[in-house]
C-alpha cells in the first residue's frame, strides 16, 4: 500500500489474520496475558481480537492484545469461573492495524 507521507501515525494498512492458537488453562478468578509466536508482527502493530471460529469454553473472556516483541503476540484470558478452565484451541481471527511513523500523543 502506498504511503500518504504525513508522519503521524495515520493508519497504513487493516488487515485481519487467522491464526491457530491453543492456549493453556487459566486459574480460576483470574486473567492470563499468553504469547503466541505470529511471523511479521511489529510492535508498533494494534492488534483487537475479533473472536474464536468457534465456541468459547464457558467463563473465558478474550482481553486485551499487544505485541510487545516482533513476532510474538500476547493475548489475555480471563476466567470467570470457580475453577481453573483452559480457552478452546483453534483459529482466532484478529484485526491487525499497522501504523504509519510514529503514534502522535494527542488529536491536535
Amino acid at each position: 500500500m502506498s504511503s500518504t507521507t504525513v508522519t503521524r501515525g495515520n493508519s497504513h494498512e487493516t488487515f485481519y489474520i487467522g491464526p491457530s492458537l491453543t492456549p493453556v488453562s487459566v486459574a480460576s478468578y483470574t486473567s492470563a496475558g499468553q504469547t503466541f509466536t505470529i511471523a511479521g508482527f511489529q510492535t508498533s502493530d494494534i492488534v483487537s481480537v475479533v473472536g474464536l471460529q468457534g465456541a468459547q469454553t464457558a467463563g473465558i473472556i478474550i482481553g486485551e492484545c499487544d505485541v510487545l516483541t516482533a513476532g510474538i503476540l500476547t493475548v489475555q484470558f480471563a476466567n470467570t469461573t470457580a475453577g481453573a478452565v483452559t480457552p478452546a484451541a483453534g483459529t482466532y481471527v484478529f484485526q491487525v492495524t499497522r501504523v504509519e511513523g510514529p503514534l502522535p500523543t494527542n488529536a491536535v
